[in-house]
């Protein structure tokens, strides 16, 4: 092979479908290197397209040691230098600047935002000896085949350095933050306790988890106040109705109990009928932060893992990519062409042939732009492979929205119906569609309920079957789940699109919070009140929100990376000596709520046997197996023991088993789902598996008949 031109991508499967769809006949030829595999397409003249694995250069202190603060001085390095666990990126490096050597043309064809751009710019700049300034550059939102030849015939003439330099500025921030911040927590718990632990903390992490502890605050000096709600049960027609009362809460139990003695055996009449048609506009495009949303409510998927899977259709050029946050969809993606496609689908065959008929497809849109992406779209292609369960519900997801987007408004119609009981007014409220529009495309994800009301007339009397009075008491402000976490950090214009679900994720892995409905834990409680105690502003939400302003800057042109990191030096300089004078204080406060951290995670609940115990998991000194024993063994009080599996990770669940009432805990294996077990050895649900077991060994044994 003669000289070639060398194309970067960001992953092995997007190099493996840019290498075919540049091939002239689609079928590039795999050569695989120590472990490296890369493509030689035949076009024009030779194509070689290798693949990155994500980020193989990271930010790294210039001297070695992790056992010092601060840290000033920093540097690019492969890797491997830097992380451990990552030692075949060596490989990796060395076979890219090896095939470099060759080329007479590069290009870079990373994801086009700020991550993959910078993948690129490193990798053109230190593996292929600083390439960087003559490479070209290919954009593209979608791996179908036209548009990654039109993205290579057409490329932008140089890499886009302000994307660089935006990517550059954050990475170098971020880890001026985390390295320091982390370090000081870190040594100072070491140097306390003699054990080490693993804290951190950084520049998006801690606001987050700012916004957490006030919730959790909130919800914890939450004071319930009684209040009292009335309804009644009415009877239109056959069938029975339930009507809110005028007032939706009562304050005071004597005026509920008046209004219930002045209704009770009472009919009513009908005073009025409110009757209101509307039309409800179709939805707008996915952004990434909407997808992660709507995957988060309909499916219980956590914002990573959507972020996931959508990347993995995205790499089998079954959907745009997805780390948008654009809400606009132009025609240059050819709108028909795509519904075309997706016609090949029996069940989107008839949805897609009403849009086709239509002479203009006009999509509702948002407001949202991003000059990189458009919204994330169907590209028309079908699965080339069986999709998972979760990958199927994603990409249809994304199917359903962008059919929906250019229907026409669902017509819907509300009905009031005002119901007079001895001088009380009742409410009966239905909800009809009368035109489904955009619904008949989205309908397996729409959540509304009809309420389907029989012809009615005023002046009608109504025979009211039950009134009933409810006590009740205010409620505290929900919880975060990682979906309205994300929303929250999005409006607060802290992290980014593509690393806001991570930083979500680090606070689980880090203990600092734990649950759906998201609890913040002692641990997690203790780092945010050191820091704003020592150091509030790198816990201040208005700080970090200037400095991701700045990034936007610097891609615009209107900043200097250099400025932003001085700046970042200049304020984490005092915090730092701060930390440094109270670092016994502080290491004394983080061990003990790292150690009662430790013991909470063992705490399975309530001994079923003494009632004053507390069971947990143990560790026998002898055999090294471990177990739930009872904590009043250790006061002579309760022998109560049972044996746990030895191989997993074990999660106390710290609710009651449905069908006996003892503690739960969950068990995970590799390779095998999630499991809840009970170890109590009289639980009716152990003998029902067992009953189970056998007549599914009954079943083989007969054949399966």
């Amino acid at each position: 092979m003669g000289k070639y031109t060398l194309i970067i991508t960001e992953k092995p499967d997007a190099a493996q479908r840019i290498a075919h769809a540049l091939d002239a006949k689609g079928k590039a030829k795999k050569i695989e290197e120590n472990g490296v595999p890369y493509y030689v397409a035949k076009r024009d003249k030779d194509i070689v397209v290798v693949p990155a694995l994500g980020h193989l250069y990271t930010v790294m202190e210039e001297r070695t040691g992790r056992h010092y603060y601060p840290v000033f001085s920093f540097k690019w390095a492969p890797r491997h230098l830097a992380e451990r666990g990552a030692k075949k990126i060596r490989t990796w490096i060395e076979t890219i600047s090896k095939l470099a050597k060759d080329a007479e043309d590069f290009v870079d064809a990373c994801d086009y935002d700020i991550e993959g751009s910078l993948i690129g710019y490193c990798i053109l700049k230190y593996a292929c000896d600083n390439k960087e300034s003559v490479a070209k550059r290919m954009k593209y939102s979608t791996l179908t085949k036209p548009e990654l030849e039109t993205a290579y015939e057409k490329p932008l003439s140089t890499l886009d350095f302000a994307l660089i330099e935006a990517g550059r500025t954050r990475h170098e921030v971020d880890w001026l933050y985390g390295v320091n911040l982390s370090r000081a927590l870190t040594l100072a718990a070491k140097r306390w306790s003699g054990k080490y632990a693993t804290l951190s903390t950084g520049r998006v992490q801690t606001p987050t988890l700012k916004f957490l502890i006030e919730r959790e605050k909130e919800i914890r000096s939450f004071v319930p106040t009684p209040f009292w709600s009335i309804k009644a049960k009415v009877q239109i027609g056959k069938s029975v109705f339930e009507a809110e009362y005028e007032k939706p809460t009562i304050e005071r139990k004597v005026e509920a109990d008046r209004i219930i003695k002045a209704c009770k055996g009472k009919d009513g009449q009908i005073e009025s009928i409110d009757v209101r048609k509307f039309r409800q506009a179709p939805p707008i495009p996915f952004d990434l932060g909407a997808l992660q949303a709507e995957a988060y409510g309909l499916f219980g998927y956590t914002p990573r893992r959507t972020s996931g899977i959508a990347e993995r259709l995205y790499l089998e050029a079954l959907i745009s990519y997805p780390r948008t946050s654009s809400q606009k969809l132009p025609p240059a993606i050819n709108y028909r062409k795509i519904l075309q496609g997706l016609s090949k689908v029996p069940k989107y065959k008839k949805l897609t042939a009403e849009l086709l008929g239509k002479p203009e497809l006009v999509p509702k849109e948002g407001k949202k732009e991003d000059p990189a992406h458009p919204a994330i779209y169907p590209t028309g292609n079908l699965p080339e492979r069986e999709l998972d369960e979760s990958e199927k519900r994603i990409w249809d997801l994304v199917v359903r929205r962008f059919m929906a987007v250019f229907a026409e408004p669902a017509v819907k119609q509300s009905m009031k119906v005002t119901i007079n009981v001895n001088g009380h007014r009742f409410f009966v409220r239905g909800r009809q569609t009368l035109k489904e529009g955009w619904q008949k495309f989205y309908a397996p994800y729409i959540r509304s309920e009809e309420v389907m009301l029989p012809p009615i007339k005023e002046g009608d009397r109504l025979k009211i079957k039950k009134v009933i009075l409810e006590d009740k008491f205010t409620k505290p402000p929900p919880r975060y789940n990682p979906g309205s976490l994300l929303k929250k950090m999005e409006e607060e214009g802290i992290g980014t699109k593509a690393t806001r679900a991570d930083i979500i994720q680090t606070l689980y892995n880090r203990k600092y919070i734990k649950d759906e409905r998201i609890i913040v834990t002692g641990l997690g409680f203790d780092v945010v009140e050191l820091l704003e105690k020592y150091c509030p502003p790198v816990v201040s939400v208005e700080l970090t929100r200037e400095l991701e302003e700045k990034m936007e800057q610097i891609q615009l042109g209107k900043q200097k990376r250099e400025a932003i990191i001085v700046e970042a030096v200049e304020l984490l300089k005092p915090t730092l000596e701060r930390l440094k004078e109270k670092e016994e204080t502080i290491g004394e406060v983080l061990s003990k709520a790292i150690k009662k951290a430790r013991i909470e995670e063992r705490m399975v609940g309530d001994c079923p046997n003494c009632g004053t115990g507390k069971l947990m998991i143990l560790y026998s000194r002898r055999t090294g197996k471990r177990f739930i024993g009872c904590t009043n063994y250790f006061k002579g009080k309760c022998t109560t023991s049972f044996p746990l599996p030895q191989r997993g990770t074990l999660k106390p669940l710290g609710k009651p088993c449905r069908a006996c009432g003892w503690p739960t805990i969950q068990v995970r294996m590799k390779g095998r789902r999630p499991w809840t077990l009970c170890f109590n050895p009289e639980c009716p649900l152990i003998e029902e598996r067992k009953k189970r077991l056998e007549m599914q060994s009954m079943r083989k044994g007969n054949g399966g008949k």
